[in-house]
């Protein structure tokens, strides 16, 4: 695997806290071992995962701004839960900023927090190791981890129910992707014959 410069990591380093840094250290990590594991691009897969929260440094108004001056759409839904809002101005600021121009890494840094229906297996991965990196403690999150490394669709399903049900729990706003891809994917399972 061909890491990107150390320029890169330097640069996010420096924007991010350090407490958010050991996370996305932690999310390259698992990402690098799940690239492995489905034969995707390791090099692609840390790259994504270095980068997948390079905008979470800004303050929410800072992100609403960088997103209309970047032209990033923000649909209402969006609007009302802004914790996901770094992830498509982050595949903005990863092009922008950090020169990243390949459109596997920008849509797995996009789609990182709500998901869609049809995501790459590098959307995917970037999806589950940021859920299941080596600093995240929630229950059932060991039995995530093994899943990870067996199924990537039953592990894409188990975070998405996870996230469904902190979000419910926090009575909290659910993006109608992350319940796009639920169903999409719950359609679309293999089944035993």
């Amino acid at each position: 695997m061909k890491k990107p410069t150390k320029k890169l990591e330097e640069k996010l380093k420096n924007s991010i806290p350090p407490k958010r840094y050991k996370h996305v250290m932690g999310v390259c990590e698992e990402a690098v071992k799940l690239a492995h594991q489905y034969g995707a691009d390791e090099t692609k897969a840390y790259t994504a995962a270095l980068l997948h929260d390079c905008a979470k440094g800004y303050t929410q108004e800072e992100q609403f701004r960088l997103c209309s001056e970047y032209g990033v759409k923000l649909d209402r839904i969006s609007k009302k839960c802004p914790a996901v809002i770094h992830a498509p101005l982050g595949a903005e600021v990863a092009r922008r900023e950090y020169k990243i121009d390949d459109e596997e890494i920008l849509g797995a840094i996009a789609w990182h927090t709500v998901g869609k229906t049809r995501m790459t297996l590098l959307e995917k991965i970037i999806y589950i190791a940021d859920m299941i990196e080596p600093s995240r403690d929630f229950k059932g999150v060991k039995k995530l981890r093994k899943k990870a490394y067996e199924d990537i669709d039953e592990a894409m399903l188990m975070c998405i129910a996870q996230g469904l049900k902190y979000n419910v729990k926090k009575g909290a706003v659910i993006h109608p992707k992350t319940l796009e891809a639920w169903n999409y994917l719950q359609i679309n399972k293999k089944t035993e014959e």
